[in-house]
């Protein structure tokens, strides 16, 4: 492995933090968005210290990617912690109309106390936030179904603020500025790199790829060896890498294995599905 070390501007992150801090205030539920293929590495450490006792919903975005058996067992795992979370897909609509019905149940006692007080039945004001690539945008356009009607000037609502109407069933609030993940760890680094979280020129190609083969042996060992047709799997990365690229004809003049093209194939392939539904972390490895 490379020595890694990613700077992420952290001038910027406390900027982006302390702006989810002051406009927790305006809202009665944080739906926070993770990757369901890696839920702890896509979270960004420091939302659980600001959050504190607002309301949660984590949405587990690109389910389908995902095992469904490990995104239950996460979902078991944010129960026991007392924080329900959903998994959805954006894109091809999985869970997303159970995401105002959660909020609701969620904030029911609050509701209840309004409705108790007189207060007029109204829509639930929500802050979206999640790391980068993680799905906000395509999530927002989904429940928004493309049209992003601001809402700005509506009674009772901060006008400097830009609300996002869903259905006068919710509004909600897009958080500025840009939340990472927590980078010390280098395995963080990894699943995200993996999972095409991050750019592919962020980190090593090879050291990525190695990090995704080595999870694939141990963990898919029979989807590693159907996808690429192996009798069986070196334990040596190289001799592997070297295998893969031979039965691809990913080769360079004088019959040598083109092993940039052995890290695209391999990278494409786990993020395609064409090994299967792949998740790269589990409660219990936390």
């Amino acid at each position: 492995m490379s020595n890694m070390t990613i700077q992420w501007f952290p001038g910027h992150m406390s900027k982006a933090l302390r702006q989810v801090e002051e406009k927790l205030k305006y809202v009665d539920i944080v739906l926070e968005l993770r990757d369901a293929r890696i839920p702890y590495s896509s979270s960004n450490p420091k939302i659980s210290k600001i959050i504190k006792k607002k309301p949660r919903l984590i949405l587990l975005t690109k389910a389908d990617l995902a095992e469904s058996n490990f995104t239950k067992e996460w979902i078991s795992y944010y129960k026991e912690n007392g924080i329900t979370a959903l998994s959805i897909d954006a894109i091809s609509n999985y869970q997303i109309n159970k995401i105002v019905p959660t909020a609701k149940l969620i904030l029911k006692d609050l509701f209840e106390k309004e409705k108790a007080k007189g207060l007029k039945a109204r829509p639930i004001k929500a802050m979206i936030i999640g790391i980068p690539n993680v799905g906000k945008s395509t999530l927002i356009n989904t429940l928004v179904k493309k049209k992003v009607a601001q809402t700005g000037d509506r009674p009772g609502v901060t006008k400097s603020l830009q609300w996002i109407n869903i259905k006068d069933e919710m509004m909600l609030l897009d958080t500025p500025g840009v939340l990472w993940p927590k980078f010390e760890d280098q395995k963080v680094g990894l699943k995200l790199a993996v999972t095409g979280a991050i750019k592919d020129n962020i980190l090593p190609l090879d050291d990525v790829v190695i990090f995704a083969l080595e999870y694939l042996r141990k963990h898919y060992p029979y989807r590693l060896r159907d996808r690429y047709q192996l009798e069986e799997i070196s334990d040596n990365n190289i001799e592997l890498m070297e295998t893969i690229g031979r039965k691809r004809g990913a080769l360079l003049p004088g019959n040598k294995v083109n092993f940039d093209k052995v890290f695209d194939i391999i990278l494409y392939e786990i993020r395609n599905l064409l090994l299967g539904r792949l998740t790269f972390e589990v409660p219990n490895d936390i």
